[in-house]
């Protein structure tokens, strides 16, 4: 997991996408490398990145676990437009099966 970006105490986070995706368990582990070496680098870059965590769950059946925290939804949309992540999205989609989720978070966190 990358180092998250530092986010202001009273700050919200206004979206998360949690859940998995299903490789081919043959292909998992280069999947994995493939999107932290091309996710990591661009969201420690957006101030809106918040957390990015992409990991091997079962290797057997592939399964990869997805946690990303973003501060807006504008800040995951200029992730996502980037060259890099498109190219990623366009290689590996095909090939996954997408259990991944997106959810509002409108509140501060009671835990904080």
């Amino acid at each position: 997991m990358n180092a998250p970006n530092t986010p202001q105490d009273d700050a919200r986070t206004a979206v998360i996408i949690a859940g998995r995706v299903f490789a081919p368990a043959e292909d998992v582990e280069t999947f994995v490398t493939e999107a932290r070496a091309t996710s990591y680098p661009l969201a420690a870059a957006n101030p809106g990145n918040v957390l990015i965590s992409f990991s091997v769950e079962d290797a057997t059946t592939g399964t990869v676990t997805v946690l990303e925290q973003w501060a807006s939804q504008e800040a995951l949309d200029r992730h996502v437009a980037t060259p890099e992540v498109a190219a990623l999205l366009t290689k590996w989609g095909p090939r996954l099966r997408n259990e991944v989720r997106r959810f509002d978070v409108g509140e501060k966190d009671p835990m904080a």
